[in-house]
């Protein structure tokens, strides 16, 4: 259940400094007067090649979808499939650090199509025996605009919410989140994200966050932050540089078979900084995924994941261990269908 969460022309400027200039008597002269045809032709070739550089959400997402997400505890889980566009899930799960016991799950994906493996609306759901519900809908509304929505409900309550809207441009991605917004406590979230390419390797942009309610100090409060992607071939720097701190991660692609990953983020405010060594091992000539995790904090974590051919069951291990605080955690999952 883990894998499956208009452009607005501006007034034109140029007609401005155009009336300026005949008033004066002044012929008006391009913006690429002046350089060699050789850098003009190389300018405008570099800006029809610039494609769209994702959302802010997704500058990390490579790094950390290859550390190990570790579980303790026995688990099992039923995938069924009902048709093509709706499936069930049955999970349960045992272990003595969290509460035990089942959940079901549902999805449904769609018939709207905007892409060879993309299909909306999608809808997913996951419930326990005492009410406890976790919900998610995904729909692409255009072509470039697609909007998220998320819920969680404890002990009958509406404990928390977000509804998130991506608009995708030709070279740009804006988006816009808002978090708990509250009518009658006067408290929400508000972020807004914008993520521009700059050339086909680099893309910067920026973040604000807008946090308002009582319990805030001084009843609001605005950060604003600056992100930054640089790629090249199989590797991928990005960074998040804001007034409380830094998150900076690095992805190469080594191999077929292996992915490696560093990451450290800072907290200014707390004075703490953490990083990360991660790396995923892909053999798929023996159906076999193992990622592993090493952090300062001295947290050993690893995940493998095997599947049982011929028969539709997938096994997986989690361990996880700290030398310093003399802890460890194992797990073991049986995943069906």
């Amino acid at each position: 259940m883990g894998n499956v969460m208009a452009t607005t022309g501006g007034g034109d400027s140029s007609h401005g400094r155009g009336k300026v200039a005949a008033g004066l008597g002044v012929p008006e002269a391009p913006l690429t007067a002046g350089m060699p045809s050789q850098l003009v032709q190389a300018l405008e070739s570099e800006a029809h090649k610039l494609e769209n550089p994702g959302t802010v959400e997704e500058l990390h997402s490579r790094c950390r979808d290859i550390q190990a997400n570790t579980f303790e505890g026995a688990k099992i889980m039923l995938n069924k499939g009902l048709s093509n566009h709706f499936q069930v899930t049955h999970t349960i799960n045992m272990n003595s650090s969290a509460p035990s016991g089942y959940r079901f799950g549902a999805t449904y994906v769609g018939t709207k199509q905007y892409g060879p493996n993309e299909a909306f609306p999608v809808v997913m759901g996951e419930i326990d025996p005492m009410g406890n519900l976790t919900a998610n809908v995904i729909h692409q509304l255009t072509s470039r605009l697609r909007c998220k929505f998320a819920s969680q409900f404890q002990d009958s309550k509406l404990v928390a919410t977000q509804l998130t809207g991506d608009y995708r441009g030709r070279d740009f991605t804006v988006s816009l989140t808002m978090g708990n917004p509250g009518i009658l406590t006067g408290s929400g979230v508000i972020v807004g994200q914008y993520l521009q390419s700059i050339t086909q390797r680099l893309a910067l942009g920026t973040e604000l966050a807008y946090q308002y309610g009582p319990n805030v100090p001084g009843r609001q409060v605005a950060v604003l932050s600056a992100v930054g992607r640089y790629a090249v071939g199989d590797s991928v720097w990005s960074c998040t540089l804001g007034p409380g701190g830094f998150h900076l991660s690095y992805y190469q692609k080594a191999s077929e078979q292996l992915q490696i990953g560093v990451e450290v983020e800072t907290n200014l405010r707390m004075q703490e900084s953490t990083a990360t060594v991660a790396y995923q091992v892909d053999l798929p000539k023996a159906d076999l995924v193992f990622r592993g995790s090493l952090d300062s904090n001295w947290h050993i974590a690893g995940v493998l994941e095997k599947r049982l051919q011929p028969l539709p069951f997938s096994l997986a291990i989690s361990g996880r261990m700290n030398h310093l605080k003399n802890s460890f955690r194992l797990g073991c999952g049986l995943m069906i269908g």
